[in-house]
């Protein structure tokens, strides 16, 4: 057995089943979705006609589509995926926490990464302290295994499964768009379970990779990730924009699926933050969703009510943001985007 598979979740009959369940319900929904599709488009023929003001247009939709029978029921699965997903998985998990605890230890204290914990006085963020993103009782910090939960349940056993064309393989797609062929130091925002930093370790084999995330659940699962594949992270209990590094201290600087979970101006201090502790010639490359400027109303508005639904209070706020002129603004040069959803912003700071 190598030492990932000793991380993998080898789930009991009932956990399984469970997780299972999530996986079929939403591939079974297929049809309802086309079914809910067309009676949108016959109920809804003049998408320009919405309302501006997307409060406004959000009253009206609700209203309106209320009255079709494929909303509803629609609704009514994504409020229990919504609801369920976190809870079922944590108890998948407490199946085999006995199994799984002695392994988890094993690589929380065994292995060449390092996990610095906040230093005194540097507290989380407001916007993130409290908050149950995604819907996960107790947000990202609530269980003493939600790293481990989140990254390897979660994603590997529904989001993985569920994404089209495979969340990790776009990952390492994203990982290998900077310019250079390596780099020497690299800084990973967001880092989470690890997830994204793996893809960077895998592009770039030689650099040295450091990551950062308030969540020291979420950095404990990153460290046994690293810890068994043999890498030497360097992680560290801190928010994007307030790392405490010091100037110049990185080659390429990376985040990933992160922005959307920040406020406007958290984000715009992160993007100056990346600025200052990029050596000069550095690169910057950050991915998240798609830009509400990229969408037509209904489309924004569906965009919109699933973030409200999924509980992700900064879509809105973070997805009317135009990260390329918030590159711009920070100092960035050679400001590029592309993509819809992953939405990929990339720059340069001068020489």
């Amino acid at each position: 057995m190598t030492t990932s598979e000793e991380l993998t979740p080898h789930l009991h009959q009932r956990g399984r089943a469970s997780v299972d369940f999530i996986c079929n319900l939403v591939r079974g929904s297929g049809k309802l979705r086309e079914t809910l599709r067309q009676d949108i488009a016959e109920t809804i023929p003049d998408i320009d006609a919405l309302p501006v003001d997307l409060d406004e247009r959000d009253t009206v939709l609700v209203d309106t589509l209320s009255q079709l029978p494929s909303w509803r029921v629609s609704q009514l699965i994504s409020e229990w995926h919504s609801q369920m997903h976190g809870i079922v998985s944590r108890e998948a998990y407490e199946e085999i926490a006995d199994e799984l605890k002695p392994v988890l230890e094993k690589y929380q204290t065994g292995g060449p990464t390092t996990l610095e914990t906040a230093p005194e006085g540097r507290e989380a963020p407001a916007y993130w302290d409290g908050v149950d993103f995604h819907r996960t009782a107790g947000g990202w910090d609530g269980h003493e295994a939600q790293g481990y939960i989140h990254g390897e349940i979660v994603h590997r056993k529904l989001v993985e499964a569920l994404y089209p064309g495979g969340i990790f393989k776009q990952r390492e797609q994203i990982a290998a768009m900077p310019p250079k062929d390596s780099y020497a130091r690299i800084l990973d925002i967001g880092a989470s379970t690890g997830h994204f930093t793996t893809a960077l370790q895998k592009v770039y084999p030689d650099a040295q990779i450091t990551g950062i995330d308030p969540s020291l659940r979420a950095l404990e699962q990153a460290q046994r990730v690293a810890n068994a594949n043999g890498w030497a992270w360097k992680l560290h209990q801190r928010a994007g924009e307030d790392t405490g590094f010091d100037d110049g201290s990185f080659d390429l600087v990376t985040s990933y699926i992160l922005l959307h979970e920040m406020p406007a101006d958290p984000i715009r201090a992160m993007f100056s933050e990346v600025f200052r502790v990029l050596v000069p010639g550095g690169d910057m490359i950050m991915a998240d969703v798609t830009r509400y400027a990229d969408m037509d109303k209904l489309a924004v508005w569906n965009a919109d009510f699933g973030a409200r639904l999924g509980g992700e209070p900064y879509w809105r706020e973070s997805a009317s943001l135009d990260l390329a002129e918030v590159a711009r603004e920070a100092g960035f040069v050679d400001v590029t985007t592309q993509g819809i959803y992953p939405h990929i912003v990339q720059g340069r700071k001068p020489e």
